[in-house]
């Protein structure tokens, strides 16, 4: 059985802003509209927040620009490998047998 990885990131845009002198998410929406980004005050303060599932790569190198880093100071990611759960004994693909498990029931016989 090969080893799985578990990746995991974490959006740093408000470090690295604050890094910049920049402690506002409304100071980004002009920033953002001279590169050509026009993304609401709502959308930036998401954006700023909150960490993103999905980020179009024209707003992260707007961003890049903006605040003169890389994506790498934008993004940490952090990769491990995932040690896989013992399985139950008898168990085949997480099922596991009840019969094999379960005591068996008694039967009472008359006394001769």
């Amino acid at each position: 059985m090969t080893p799985k990885r578990q990746v995991a990131y974490q959006w740093r845009l408000r470090e690295v802003m604050a890094a910049n002198g920049l402690f506002n998410a409304s100071d980004l929406v002009p920033l953002l509209a001279d590169r050509g980004i026009q993304l609401s005050a709502v959308q930036v303060w998401r954006l700023v927040t909150q960490t993103p599932e999905r980020l179009s790569l024209p707003v992260l190198a707007a961003l890049c620009d903006i605040l003169d880093a890389s994506p790498a100071q934008l993004i940490a990611t952090r990769a491990e490998d995932v040690v896989p759960s013992r399985k139950a004994a008898g168990a085949a693909d997480g099922v596991v047998d009840l019969a094999a498990v379960r005591p068996k029931r008694a039967t009472l016989r008359a006394e001769p």
